[in-house]
């Protein structure tokens, strides 16, 4: 086993019986980064200056014994998660030469762990889309097959541990951001409950959905990472804490949600995965989720009203960079009009009309009420099922250029994602197999839904699963 494929628990051991030092873990991930990166374009730049100043603080803590998990652990971080003193884009030009002004919270617990955290991994820009194709750096290439996308909008979280350059990562998961890059490429990827890990630092898309999760290459590394940025942060009154019983015996299947719209070879290894769970002994049970299927149409109504507000800040004026007009007007209009994407402008403009007047009690607001009875509708089946089970997305990973042209078709990709993020619980996709195209394994994850704070039950059935 080479140094990049071990996982947070492996090398951990290793750190700790001295088989391994900080620095030769650091510079297995660098050349990995130095092969791979010019045909996978995961990383937007590669901060080794940074990089290396934090080999000594891991060393130094695992010699002095007050090393934890994460000590000398590589762990990539999405470009939208801010490190004091470094660059950050969001991959977007419009920041470009940005210098963040202070840690994010998970930064800040990473760092009292002495991770190695590798900024900045490539994203769809301001993490809206699903295959990071709108990034302004270029798209990150599926390793499994190069002709193909990675998922988004955190494919560069996701490729960066499937590939080896890191050993764990952090992503983002607005809508799917997190589980459907990682469904594609083979790998573990958790959407915590809303509010259980801290945003302060996180640059907002849209704020009552987006929440940071670990990605690895294990559901019990999932864990590790996950219990070390979690918590009630004072810079977030959003962030709360919760716990319910990790039991788990009876697992819910919407049946009747996968009815139309997914690949027939997806759905035979989601079958084929429901047939592992059973084996497992846990009880399958067909569920009615009737509101799932506007899940959809509230995401696209919510989170551009959401990133139009949000967004209003990069003006060009404030910080980034700046396009100059005949005057102040001009200078914003410019601005915005060429650093900002195609996918960014797109959704700015579906924000401001659903929010203007006339238009916002006809679909904001019914849009909201609507995410109300989702969240009661789950809180009901959860009375009746621990779990629900489904697949992550309807189709494996596409070719490059396939969807991008058709954001309604990219849009519908995110049937199986969404509905966590609008009502805030907790899901995890797991490798659950394979398809073939074109003799290439593309690789299909298991996606598990829980109540709200059920993350121990995600890892109890996970960890089972990937164990069989």
């Amino acid at each position: 086993m080479t140094i990049t494929e071990h996982t947070i628990e492996s090398l951990h051991a290793k750190l700790i019986s001295k088989e391994l030092s900080v620095q030769e873990v650091v510079d297995a991930c660098i050349s990995q980064i130095t092969a791979k990166n010019p045909e996978l374009n995961v990383f937007i730049q590669l901060h080794t200056d940074f990089i290396n100043s934090q080999v000594s603080v891991a060393q130094e803590k695992i010699n002095s014994g007050t090393a934890t998990m994460l000590t000398g652990i590589p762990i990539a971080l999405k470009d939208n998660i801010l490190i004091q003193g470094e660059k950050i884009t969001a991959a977007s030009k419009i920041l470009e030469g940005y210098t963040a002004t202070y840690d994010a919270t998970v930064i800040k617990k990473l760092k009292a762990h002495g991770a190695i955290l590798i900024p900045r991994a490539n994203m769809d820009e301001f993490a809206m889309g699903a295959s990071t194709e709108f990034s302004a750096y270029g798209v990150t290439k599926n390793p499994h097959d190069t002709t193909r996308v990675s998922g988004g909008s955190s494919g560069g979280s996701i490729v960066s541990v499937a590939s080896g350059m890191s050993i764990a990562a952090l992503g983002s998961d607005t809508g799917g951001s997190v589980r459907q890059p990682a469904s594609f490429c083979g790998v573990v990827g958790l959407k915590p409950t809303y509010g259980s890990v801290s945003r302060n630092g996180l640059i907002a898309m849209a704020s009552s959905f987006d929440v940071i999760g670990p990605v690895t290459k294990t559901v019990s590394d999932s864990k590790i990472l996950f219990d070390a940025i979690k918590g009630i942060d004072s810079l977030d009154q959003t962030t709360v804490e919760g716990e319910i019983s990790s039991d788990v015996k009876k697992i819910g299947v919407p049946y009747h949600f996968l009815k139309s719209g997914i690949d027939e070879d997806v759905l035979k290894v989601f079958e084929e995965n429901i047939e592992r769970l059973k084996s497992l002994g846990y009880e399958i049970v067909d569920i009615s989720l009737p509101s799932f299927e506007y899940a959809l149409s509230i995401y696209y109504i919510l989170v551009p009203a959401e990133v139009s507000s949000n967004m209003s800040r990069f003006d060009g004026v404030k910080f980034g960079a700046k396009v100059e007009g005949k005057d102040m007007i001009d200078d914003y209009f410019k601005t915005r009009g060429t650093l900002l994407g195609t996918e960014v402008k797109r959704r700015i403009m579906l924000g401001t009309y659903v929010l203007s007047a006339g238009y916002a009690d006809e679909y904001y607001r019914k849009a909201w009420t609507a995410r109300t009875m989702i969240k009661q509708e789950l809180k009901k089946v959860f009375e009746s099922v621990d779990m629900i089970a489904m697949p992550v997305s309807p189709c494996p990973a596409f070719k490059i250029g396939e969807m991008a042209s058709d954001p309604l078709k990219m849009y519908l990709a995110d049937i199986f994602t969404v509905s966590a993020n609008v009502a805030g619980v907790p899901a995890i996709s797991i490798p659950g197999g394979s398809v073939n195209r074109e003799q290439k394994n593309l690789p299909i994850g298991l996606q598990l839904l829980a109540p709200w704070h059920g993350e121990e039950r995600l890892f109890k059935v996970g960890q089972k699963f990937e164990i069989l």
